[in-house]
């Protein structure tokens, strides 16, 4: 009976760990989200090139922030205006580790700033330390701001 318990035990842990990895959109949003590697896999794909501390080139694949925080009816845009340009974007990662971003500073219409939520790395899927999901801020000069190990994206206004 014991066996059975710690077999069962086992199994049910396992399937825990099977769960498919995902990134949660939420905080001050229209449209709170959660995206698996396939859905990433169907939004529009984007690149971006960053080269290693040895000069290769490292090419990233995923999905731009700009889209995700789209899809979960953040404002941009004309809506980019007064109280609401005090909003911005916590992104944490699993080891604790958080960065912020403006909206402002993503929005096309202001600075432009192109980030990346990446799920590939040279055309290979991002895995241990390095995903399953990674911000990558290619025009960033250090790589503080290009989070490994990506779990949410929580949108955060500051005057409403």
């Amino acid at each position: 009976m014991i066996l059975r318990f710690a077999v069962l035990s086992a199994i049910c842990v396992g399937l825990v760990w099977a769960q498919a990895p995902e990134i949660a959109v939420s905080g001050d949003t229209a449209t709170p989200l959660k995206l698996t590697a396939d859905d990433m896999a169907k939004m529009p794909r984007e690149t971006a090139t960053i080269p290693d501390p040895r000069g290769n080139k490292i090419v990233y694949e995923g999905v731009s922030l700009r889209e995700i925080l789209k899809r979960a009816g953040a404002p941009a845009g004309k809506a980019l205006r007064g109280k609401v340009l005090t909003t911005y974007v916590l992104a944490k990662a699993r080891d604790g580790y958080e960065v912020m971003f403006t909206l402002g500073e993503i929005d096309s219409d202001f600075g432009n700033e192109s980030i990346l939520v990446a799920d590939k790395r040279d055309g290979m899927p991002l895995t241990g330390n390095q995903g399953p999901f990674r911000l990558v801020c290619p025009n960033d000069k250090e790589g503080a701001r290009s989070v490994r190990m990506l779990e949410s994206l929580e949108i955060v206004a500051l005057r409403k």
